[in-house]
């Protein structure tokens, strides 16, 4: 049985570090299980980062100043933008238009990662499985 490839939306990697009983027990399974490859997109970080400095995450400075070492003890991979994510991102017939989670469907399709998301607006776009 070959691991499960799981890209944690923003959202949920923040429950994941901070209210793990908010997940899904299917998504809290999937993370637990050594079975599973675990990543977190750059536009999370970036995402948090936003809205810590806009006042949306005020409780998210001790995430925002130690978020690498946070992923490595949960045994989350870091996953970069690349121009190719970029690019699919801008690109893709979606109405949907938040940028962070453009790039992070994006680069679900591009390394053929599964979502886990409790956010509906993921469920409209082909390309993109969605497990909570």
């Amino acid at each position: 049985m070959t691991p499960r490839r799981l890209l944690l939306d923003t959202h949920a990697l923040l429950w994941m570090l901070t209210e793990p009983a908010r997940l899904s027990q299917s998504v809290r399974e999937l993370v637990t299980t050594r079975r599973t490859e675990l990543f977190a997109s750059a536009a999370s970080a970036w995402e948090i980062a936003t809205k810590r400095r806009l006042g949306k995450l005020p409780q998210a400075d001790l995430l925002v100043h130690g978020y690498e070492q946070h992923l490595a003890r949960l045994g989350v991979e870091s996953l970069d933008v690349t121009a190719r994510h970029s690019l699919l991102a801008g690109s893709l017939d979606w109405q949907h238009r938040d940028p962070f989670d453009r790039m992070i469907a994006a680069q679900c399709m591009l390394e053929s990662l599964s979502l886990a998301t409790a956010d509906d607006a993921f469920t409209t776009l082909p390309g993109v499985e969605v497990l909570w």
